[in-house]
């Protein structure tokens, strides 16, 4: 049925913003490489987790297209939409770091609120100036921590579970989850929204924690975990979401959230174990061996959430999605992936990225 839907489909033109983001730029890739066909333009406003490296080999297609700016820029954002003749926005751009969101909100409630706000009534504009076609799409791309926290015995998040944030960037993102489902109720605009656990993959900036891990173990500097190391996370590889993401593009009901889990959930000591254990078979010449004993405890994350866990059987029932990889494949190939690609991230260990670290693990 897919392979048909790929043969079949007529070409599209797609908006992703924050295209150099993390799961943004892994997105872009995924579309690209599956529908060569279509028109891609990429928005970035390249703050300190965008980055233009993370669209290497992609760049001077004649299919894509790079615009640097803001998605709070309204004028931009229309003339995008009408020069492109634009169908899908696929909507990454955000504020993702929770730790950030606490040391400073105000960016937060800015990109993640004010930022959808903009592209909504600009797409709103657009599809009605466009006479509504039916097969426009705004897809927002959203988070399993807008739910709350679980606890160890809680059935897993569904799409009715009601929204509890805890931190400011989770509330800054169901607020912006609000804005897209009363869209959709008030104006029939199009929308989806989707909600996704924990990724990691290629791409992912170093302050997030497996990318930390991996690179802390190849510097030998110490691995800190919060508090007792027992939160719990549904771990999602990148790839896996990205496919997922384009199944609810093409098959997802307009007005439905979507949640979308890996099936893997994992304690985070134990997935920084795991870490160290593939870090020391795969990467034989570290500074420190073995390198669990790097492992150090700090202070919790202040309102840290105890567990997140996805129910997506609504994605695998209505769309037929299960994710491909279990999070030892993901791990490996993610391990891999920053060992083969040092020449990335050496150059994010910046002077104002360290003086970050050293804010946040003050007792590393």
């Amino acid at each position: 049925m897919v392979e048909q839907q790929r043969l079949t489909r007529e070409p599209r033109k797609i908006l992703i913003t924050g295209g150099a983001g993390f799961i943004g730029s892994n997105f872009v890739h995924h579309w690209c490489d599956r529908y060569p066909g279509d028109r891609v333009v990429v928005l970035d406003a390249l703050t300190y987790a965008g980055n233009r490296k993370n669209l290497a080999g992609l760049e001077g297609r004649a299919n894509l297209r790079f615009v640097q700016g803001d998605i709070c820029d309204r004028p931009l954002i229309d003339a995008l939409l009408q020069e492109e003749a634009i169908d899908v926005v696929a909507h990454f751009a955000a504020e993702s770091h929770v730790d950030r969101s606490i040391l400073g909100p105000d960016a937060f409630v800015r990109t993640n609120v004010i930022g959808t706000f903009t592209l909504l009534e600009a797409f709103r504009q657009y599809w009605n100036a466009s006479d509504q076609p039916a097969h426009y799409r705004f897809h927002h791309v959203s988070t399993d921590e807008v739910y709350g926290s679980l606890g160890a015995d809680d059935p897993a998040f569904s799409e009715t579970t009601p929204y509890a944030p805890n931190s400011p960037y989770s509330a800054s993102k169901a607020g912006s989850d609000h804005l897209v489902r009363a869209y959709h109720h008030t104006y029939g605009l199009p929308t989806l929204v989707t909600n996704c656990s924990n990724n990691y993959g290629p791409y992912h900036f170093p302050e997030k924690l497996i990318p930390l891990m991996c690179i802390n173990i190849l510097m030998g500097k110490p691995l800190p975990v919060y508090g007792d190391g027992q939160n719990v996370r549904d771990w999602l590889y990148v790839g896996d979401h990205c496919s997922a993401l384009d199944a609810v593009i093409h098959r997802g009901r307009p007005g439905e959230m979507y949640n979308i889990g890996g099936n893997n959930e994992v304690k985070n000591i134990d997935l920084v174990n795991k870490l160290c254990d593939l870090m020391e078979e795969l990467a034989p010449e570290l500074p420190v061996r073995p390198c669990h004993q790097l492992i150090t405890f700090v202070k919790d994350r202040p309102g840290h959430d105890r567990r997140y866990a996805i129910n997506a059987t609504k994605l695998k029932t209505e769309i037929g999605w299960t994710p491909a990889e279990t999070v030892e494949s993901g791990l490996r190939k993610t391990v891999q992936w920053y060992l083969s690609n040092q020449d990335w991230w050496q150059p994010l260990l910046s002077p104002e990225y360290q003086a970050y670290y050293k804010q946040v693990y003050t007792s590393v």
